[in-house]
């Protein structure tokens, strides 16, 4: 996986910055730009402080790790020896948002006697985490992990409401989730003790300055949300208790419930690297949306060949609740209806067809009954011949419980991936099992897409089948909610893909204007402009991308569906090119020789201008699609022209409220 060029400076040292006492030690790791530093002090407990040229971002921040026997590693433990190192390197990234990384950090290991707390600074950001060697397992019964602030910052975070307003919401009901939330953008000290806030989570750290906080390698361990704790400036780490009791219910039996917990978080084996805690520092906005530090501090590629993996779009039915019109059968759940998606698809040049919740028999939980609607081999035989392949819809608990049989009996049938959905939970079985789940599919040659799930945590990297992840307010909250689509639109790029790649489901060709929106559950539009829905294409990371609307509307739209069919779902580059979270954003993707750029705004219109500096010298065709004149009034109108420019040329585009703008580049000759 790596074309690796490394520069180790290691060195062994049981000496430090400076020491006050025996007991009182302290060390500082900066970043290779000399940007951010970290003061790490170990006294009586191990915190740390992080601060970057403009200032302190977050001040003498706890961590630790509390054992069920009482032991509290990283308290009051006397350290052995530290290792320092810097590593640089080129890292081949496939089915990402560019083809390579270029990885600089530099390290601090802390070694203890049985354990170490390790450190990193990286230009954009910095992580730690727990390493053990303990001879025997282990629980954790808590894990400290206090940020603190010393000014009373905004946040941009998002969290379970409870459905009465003013009313609190138990932990444990926020503990069961889809992690489909909506941002709430205020002061620390206005969130409520009660909330759990999600990961990520942006802190506007003042000077213009972003902190994200999230998680990597999430693996057989809980996943961490955020508290504020009453009448302290700060953001505490919380965690989901090990289930001791769990009983099959929820969406059509579909699920595990959590009748009790354990008092305790995670049964841990005596040597374990523990989740990296990521704390990415930004000066600018548009910075965010091409950072690496997640892929970065995630684990390497497991699946030795991965030739066989292939990233595309995939024409979508639960959305569109299979609503063709103008053919000679009854359209629904049933194989004269997945036939033409599949002949949709391959007319287009669509590589894959999903079929969604429907064609396993309903509440039983057992994905080898198949409804008898739905022939299954013949829509697979279908699809081979149309050169499409075919994605099954697969609810947690029907997939977990039989899921070696389940995959090597659909890869024999020619299926190429599932969506696996409703997990809704992030204790520590559900991330054992997101893993063994990816492990599975990946032997058995399977693309994963999770649904219900939390945030990524670098599973991309670690299991490149798996190409995508929901965790995220998407399109299909438009068949029943009123939120506001187009303010959440142009926030969630800045914040929740810091993390990693979106099943946003996006591509509506019906489009409304504010006014007129209104959610319809088998007939749904979207919030903004048509020119909105291409630009989502472009902007949001997505490697496995659905087009969420039904075939009759894309055929009566074939230049808008010609354009999105092209679009590549994995790039060689991506350059920022400018935003302001909450308000707009604008970026530009290269794949091979061709580019891509798209903006969105929120529903205020802006004339952008868009530098094409970013291109090689040279002359291109621009093929431009920008919100008509009427795209304020009526959402759908949008304009198509093509034009020549020059490499360093500046063009003016125009964006209606909740508008966007798309464009294909290309040389010329």
């Amino acid at each position: 996986m790596k074309n690796v060029q490394k520069l180790l400076l290691c060195c062994l040292m049981s000496c430090f910055v400076f020491s006050i006492s025996a007991q009182h030690k302290k060390y500082v790791l900066q970043s290779p730009d000399q940007r951010l530093k970290l003061e790490i002090n170990q006294a009586d407990k191990l915190s740390f402080t992080l601060s970057d040229d403009k200032g302190v971002i977050v001040t003498t921040s706890e961590i630790s790790l509390r054992l069920a026997d009482g032991i509290s590693l990283a308290t009051g433990d006397k350290i052995r020896k530290v290792n320092r190192s810097e590593v640089y390197q080129s890292v081949e990234s496939p089915f990402y948002k560019k083809a390579s990384v270029q990885e600089n950090y530099r390290q601090l290991k802390l070694m203890y006697k049985d354990y170490a707390v390790v450190f990193r600074a990286y230009n954009d950001g910095v992580a730690y985490r727990f390493e053990t060697s303990k001879k025997k397992d282990f629980i954790v019964e808590k894990e400290i992990a206090d940020f603190r602030f010393e000014q009373d910052a905004p946040l941009f975070a998002a969290y379970v409401r409870p459905r009465d307003k003013g009313k609190s919401i138990q932990f444990e009901k926020q503990f069961f989730s889809s992690f489909e939330n909506i941002y709430t953008y205020a002061s620390l000290s206005t969130f409520s003790p009660d909330s759990l806030l999600l990961l990520p989570l942006m802190a506007d750290a003042g000077l213009g300055r972003k902190l994200l906080f999230t998680e990597v390698n999430l693996e057989n361990y809980p996943g961490m949300y955020l508290n504020h704790r009453k009448g302290a400036l700060q953001l505490s780490g919380v965690y989901a208790p090990y289930p001791k009791e769990m009983k099959q219910g929820g969406h059509n039996m579909l699920q595990m419930l959590v009748e009790s917990r354990e008092p305790y978080i995670a049964k841990v084996s005596g040597t374990t690297n523990f989740p990296w805690r990521v704390l990415g520092v930004f000066n600018r906005d548009a910075d965010v949306l091409n950072s690496d530090l997640v892929y970065q501090l995630a684990d390497e590629s497991r699946v030795r060949d991965i030739s066989w993996i292939k990233p595309g779009k995939v024409a979508w039915d639960w959305w569109n609740a299979w609503n063709i019109s103008g053919v000679d059968f009854v359209s629904g759940v049933n194989s004269e209806t997945y036939q033409y998606y599949i002949d949709f698809a391959a007319s287009q040049g669509i590589e894959y067809v999903i079929l969604d919740e429907g064609w396993a028999v309903n509440k039983k939980a057992d994905l080898m009954q198949v409804v008898p609607e739905i022939d299954l081999k013949a829509i697979i035989k279908h699809a081979e011949e149309k050169g499409v392949g075919i994605i099954l819809w697969a609810g947690y608990y029907a997939f977990e419980r039989d899921m070696e049989n389940i995959c090597r009996h659909y890869h024999e049938m020619g299926v190429k991936g599932f969506k696996i959905d409703f997990m809704d939970r992030d204790d520590q079985p559900m991330t054992e099992f997101i893993y063994k789940a990816a492990d599975v599919c990946a032997r058995y040659q399977m693309l994963v897409d999770f649904h219900g799930m939390y945030k990524p945590t670098g599973l991309q990297r670690t299991y490149p089948n798996v190409l995508n992840n929901e965790g995220v307010f998407g399109l299909e909250q438009m068949k029943w909610s009123n939120q506001d689509m187009v303010l959440y639109d142009v926030t969630f790029p800045f914040i929740r893909m810091f993390a990693g790649p979106v099943d946003y489901t996006q591509g509506a060709m019906r489009n409304a204007i504010k006014a007129n929106f209104k959610p319809i559950y088998t007939e749904p539009m979207s919030q903004g402009t048509r020119c909105r829905q291409l630009a989502q294409y472009v902007v949001y990371e997505s490697p496995l991308n659905m087009l969420c609307d039904n075939p009759t509307n894309y055929l009566k739209e074939l230049l808008c569906t010609g354009f999105i069919a092209q679009i590549p779902t994995v790039w060689d580059e991506t350059v920022t090119l400018s935003g302001e979270v909450s308000k707009y954003i604008t970026l530009a993707r290269r794949k091979g020789d061709v580019w891509y750029a798209g903006g969105l705004t929120d529903w205020q219109a802006r004339d952008l201008e868009i530098d094409f500096s970013f291109l090689p010298a040279d002359t291109y065709e621009l093929e431009l699609f920008r919100d008509g004149i009427n795209a304020d009034k009526v959402a759908m109108d949008f304009k198509h022209e093509k034009r020549n420019i020059q490499s360093g040329e500046k063009l003016r585009v125009h964006l209606a409220p909740g508008g966007g703008f798309a464009m294909r580049i290309t040389r010329v000759g």
